[in-house]
């Protein structure tokens, strides 16, 4: 089970954001770099960056605050990065710049052409982000609900190749009430492709759920506010992972 910290980059800093709202956004570093050499050195084998201001304008908007990240981690911590990525030409540069996964969340339920191109371009390094509430996939930064079903567009994505999919209980997002295990499995048994959980993960309780139904294909999850507001250690959340699941 991998647990993934994340860092959600806004003008530069490392924020959180409670529910996707920008308005409500809480700094925890000017320094996103030593963010993420933080968590390297706490036990994290994977980081997750959201570049929060490209997820509003539609284009990349924290370029050099992802490279310092890359720079700094180096080749043996894989990175995976969304917001805002809605065209090749952007995976390629971000590939390029040492980027292990690109996810495309938006652009993927409106355009899926464009991720059966970014598949077929970049095969191993596609990740598609589903966010959802009430089991209806939501698009531009949560702004908007469609009447899409996450089981039905995981399977479709799925077919065109994608590495794997994060799945966002937005109703739990930040608000620290616990991962929405149930949802999380569902569509994980509807997969062959792994699932990461990611939203309203709180403790050590979440991580030992999780845990109990990683065979079902729960790849890892996402951690957010909960390692920043200290409710959940995540050097110890990380060794307990291992100590049950090996």
């Amino acid at each position: 089970m991998l647990l993934i910290p994340a860092i959600d980059l806004k003008d530069g800093h490392c924020v959180r954001l409670k529910q996707g709202d920008m308005d409500q956004s809480t700094v925890f570093s000017d320094n996103p770099a030593d963010m993420a050499l933080q968590w390297v050195a706490k036990g994290a084998r994977r980081l997750h960056l959201v570049d929060l201001n490209g997820a509003f304008a539609g284009k990349p908007q924290n370029y050099s605050a992802i490279r310092s990240i890359l720079k700094a981690v180096g080749d043996d911590t894989p990175v995976q990065l969304g917001g805002g990525i809605r065209d090749l030409d952007t995976i390629e540069k971000y590939i390029d710049g040492g980027v292990r996964y690109i996810i495309i969340g938006t652009a993927a339920v409106k355009n899926p052409g464009f991720l059966q191109d970014a598949c077929s371009a970049f095969g191993g390094h596609i990740i598609v982000g589903l966010d959802a509430k009430d089991g209806k996939v939501a698009t531009d930064g949560w702004s908007k609900m469609t009447g899409h079903e996450v089981v039905d567009l995981g399977k479709k994505f799925e077919d065109y190749g994608v590495e794997s999919i994060i799945y966002t209980d937005i109703g739990r997002d930040g608000m620290l009430s616990g991962i929405n295990i149930e949802a999380t499995v569902k569509l994980a048994q509807a997969l062959t492709i792994p699932v990461i959980a990611s939203g309203g993960l709180s403790n050590i309780q979440d991580i030992e759920k999780l845990c109990a139904v990683e065979d079902e294909g729960i790849e890892g999850v996402i951690c957010g506010r909960a390692i920043y507001s200290g409710d959940l250690d995540f050097e110890k959340a990380q060794a307990r992972a291992d100590e049950l699941n090996g």
